[in-house]
Parts: structure tokens; C-alpha cells; sequence
């Protein structure tokens, strides 16, 4: 599952620019958009979830997550009234097109793209599918709030407002889409407006780079990362759920502090652990009052000590553990089982993916030759809980000295 093709595949999407027919700032990518689009779908599920008392199949709406961007990455940038008419008319071929497509460029396991297939062609997780697509249509809607003013000139523009609003329309039944697209003066909209700024947060700001990616698109990364892992692992529900939104959250402080480099956190001594604590007080200050209440310890399980595996004990106490500990006593829903030290290794690879795409593009600098070196050494054998990293930082590696 966790191979080299695969990652290639998910920063395709960087390369993905959205709106790319009109007036956008920066930020547009359809890795971007993508990875909003699970934070808002995750809000809304939330939402259903604690008011509604709905059951919601976690590791399906992940799943469907996943399935949805590969699919669109391989149709690349269609305007959405054509892709919708294709849809209509072709879309059973154009389905099956897709996943032939990833099948003969990526090799995982024929469960995943029996899932993938099942999920495209069969009636499986409305509600999951439903949640995703309100989601994806609030993402769009919050991009189009930005460039409407810059583009209001433009033919049709006013025909994609009407179209979008009818989408949000028809999903309005969604306690989520109630609170994130009528009322601007709830909390969660105000949530997803202030995370909407990792967007537009550069990643290794003080060197070219190519592909440029966002905070935000990393955090999506690590997060598909983290599900990949979790397969691997043979990992019960509850362990692929919290690996996938401990990764897809573990950068929101710096929503609030902006990225601060591992060399300035190193360069004094204590300093690190001060950037942290300033961490947890703006967390605790600023974003968790913008949700609900019910949800902080939830989402202070993801976000503290995102980097150490752990458990849930039956007194309900965080026990820290190793990955290769919860394999063998604690791999079960009922621990709640987080694998910190491997999403911290899929936020390194993350970032040894990106010095390696950029050194390939051309666009290089010894800050990235460095990064590049530095990360290769400290991973080139390292196995965690069964899963040869090393092996998969060797086909990246490029090898400059």
C-alpha cells in the first residue's frame, strides 16, 4: 500500500491548480482544496454525530475521502458543469477508466481497490458520501467567496454562485452545512475560516521549491500517509481513524504561531519545549472555542503529544506506548490507539518527498540538499512496528552530496 507510486500520485494534486480560469490567489491547489474539504467533512460529521446521534462509519468517510481524490486527480481539471455532464452520460466508462488508470500505475492491495470500486458503483455509505460531497461543496464555496469581488466582471460568474448555493442547498438537511453555510456568526464557520489560512502558509518559505505546497496540502499528505500505514498494519478501525486525523491535524497550531523550522527550534536549548507550551495555550485560548465543547478532548487526543503512541486505558487514562506494543496487546477499538512515532515518520517523509520532487524539478538549494541528506541518514533503516521505512526513503533518495 504504502509505496513510491502512490505518493507521486497524491502530489500530482499539488500541481492541480483550481480556478485556474479566473483571478485566485494563492493557495488554489486541488491538494489544498482536498484536504479543507476533509476538515470541513469531518466538522459536519462531528456535527451529526453529537446532535444528532447518528452512527457515522469513520474509516468509510476516510475511505471515500481518499477514493474521491484519486478519482479527481485522474480526471485532472474538468470545469464542473462538463464533468457533471460526463457523469451523467458516461459515467459508469469514466469510472472504470479511472481505476484502470491507477491500476496499472500503482500496486496495493485488491481489497483497496475492491473498496474503491464498490464505492464508485454500488449504494454503500450514503451518509458518508452525502457528507463528502456537502463538504466539498462548502471547500468550493469558501474559494469562491475569496475571488468573487476579483472576478465579478467575468462572464457566468454569476451562474456558478446560483449553481453553488443550490448544491448547498440540497444537503441543508446536514446540521453542518446549516451552521458552516448560513450563519457566519457560528463558531464553525469561523473555525474553518481561521484553518482556511494554512492554505495560503508556504512550506520551506526560505528556499525555492517546485511543487510550492501549503501547510494545509501537508497535513492532507500526512494524514493519507498515516491511512496507508494503519492498513499495513492490519490496524482495527478505531487505530486507522485516529492515525488519519492525528495526521491530518497535527500542524493546526500553526494556524496561530505560523511554521517555525526545526532549526530555530533546536538553535537554543529549551526552546522547543517553549514553542510547545506556546503551542497549547493559543490551541486552548484561540481555536478549541471555536467548536464545540463536547468535541476538546477528542481533538486534544490528536493534537497533544501528536507524535507519541498511545493508548486508552479502561479508566479512560492516556497510556504511552510503542507501535509495536499496541500490535501485539492493544490493537482493538477499545484502547483508542494512536501511532504517534510512525505519524511523526510520515511527516519527515512528507517533507523528504518534497526536497526530493523539488532537487528532481531542478529547483534546488543547499537548504533542501541538507534536508534531503539529513532525513535520508536518520531514516535510510529504520522499521516500525513491521514497516520498513528505510526501504521506501532509499526510492526517493537521490543521492547528492
Amino acid at each position: 500500500m504504502l509505496s513510491k507510486a502512490m505518493i507521486e500520485i497524491f502530489y500530482q494534486a499539488a500541481h492541480i491548480q483550481r480556478w485556474n480560469d479566473h483571478i485566485t490567489p494563492k493557495g488554489f491547489t486541488e491538494l489544498d482544496k482536498q484536504a479543507h474539504k476533509m476538515i470541513i467533512a469531518y466538522i459536519i460529521a462531528k456535527f451529526e454525530e453529537t446532535e444528532k446521534n447518528v452512527e457515522i462509519n469513520w474509516k468509510g468517510l476516510i475511505e471515500g475521502g481518499l477514493f474521491e481524490f484519486l478519482h479527481r486527480i485522474v480526471l485532472t481539471d474538468i470545469k464542473p458543469p462538463i464533468f457533471h455532464k460526463l457523469m451523467r452520460r458516461k459515467g459508469k466508462e469514466l469510472n472504470e477508466w479511472v481505476l484502470d488508470q491507477l491500476m496499472n500505475k500503482i500496486d496495493v492491495q485488491e481489497q483497496f481497490f475492491d473498496s474503491f470500486r464498490r464505492y464508485l458503483f454500488s449504494p454503500i455509505w450514503p451518509l458518508e458520501k452525502k457528507i463528502l460531497r456537502a463538504a466539498h461543496y462548502l471547500a468550493t464555496n469558501w474559494e469562491f467567496q475569496l475571488i468573487y469581488n476579483l472576478n465579478e466582471n467575468l462572464y457566468g460568474l454569476d451562474e456558478t454562485k446560483t449553481a453553488i448555493e443550490n448544491e448547498l442547498e440540497e444537503h441543508i438537511d446536514l446540521i453542518g452545512v446549516k451552521k458552516l453555510a448560513l450563519r457566519k456568526k457560528q463558531k464553525s464557520h469561523a473555525f474553518i475560516d481561521f484553518v482556511g489560512q494554512l492554505r495560503f502558509q508556504q512550506r520551506w518559505a526560505q528556499t525555492p521549491r517546485l511543487p510550492e505546497t501549503s501547510v494545509m496540502g501537508h497535513m492532507l499528505i500526512v494524514a493519507m500517509l498515516s491511512y496507508l500505514c494503519s492498513i499495513e498494519l492490519n490496524a482495527c478501525a478505531k487505530r486507522i481513524v485516529n492515525n488519519y486525523f492525528t495526521g491530518l491535524f497535527h500542524d493546526l497550531p500553526e494556524v496561530l504561531t505560523r511554521d517555525i523550522v526545526s532549526p530555530v527550534k533546536r538553535s537554543v536549548e529549551g526552546l522547543r519545549a517553549i514553542i510547545e507550551e506556546i503551542e497549547k495555550e493559543q490551541l486552548e485560548e484561540k481555536l478549541l472555542p471555536l467548536l464545540p465543547s463536547a468535541w476538546h478532548k477528542d481533538f486534544r487526543y490528536f493534537i497533544e503529544d501528536e507524535f507519541e503512541s498511545k493508548i486508552k486505558t479502561e479508566n479512560n487514562e492516556i497510556k504511552l506506548v510503542s507501535s509495536e506494543k499496541i500490535n501485539e496487546s492493544f490493537n482493538s477499538d477499545s484502547y483508542s490507539p494512536v501511532d504517534g512515532k510512525i505519524i511523526k515518520i510520515c511527516d519527515d517523509l512528507a517533507a523528504y518527498v518534497e526536497t526530493y520532487f523539488s532537487i528532481s524539478h531542478g529547483i534546488t538549494s543547499e537548504i533542501l540538499i541538507n534536508a534531503h541528506n539529513a532525513l535520508y541518514n536518520q531514516y535510510k533503516t529504520k522499521k516500525v512496528a513491521g514497516i520498513d521505512f528505510g526501504e521506501l526513503f532509499e526510492q526517493f533518495n537521490i543521492g547528492i552530496e
